[in-house]
């Protein structure tokens, strides 16, 4: 049972295209499912904590946001680190 999710694109060719050539559609197929809540579910996370750690200024808030987004980065880089690799 193959499911496809997502719209159907259809690719027109140019108007200039004298090759009569004939329309193809093209299936767009979103696999990632439940991983984007996920990822969704530890971003606010992230920002809670990072926010409540913040003091309470616009830039400190700011700046918790941002590092609600790429604390991935640096967990990687440590545990790279940490490896030696």
């Amino acid at each position: 049972m193959n499911r496809t999710f997502g719209p159907t694109i259809r690719a027109n060719p140019p108007d200039d295209c004298s090759m009569g050539e004939e329309r193809s559609t093209i299936k767009v197929v979103e696999k990632a499912g439940q991983w984007g809540f996920f990822f969704l579910l530890a971003y606010v996370g992230a920002a809670i904590y990072f926010i409540s750690r913040s003091g309470g200024a616009f830039w400190d808030v700011i700046l918790g946001l941002l590092q609600a987004a790429v604390w991935p980065v640096y967990l990687t880089f440590h545990v790279l680190e940490a490896l030696g690799v």
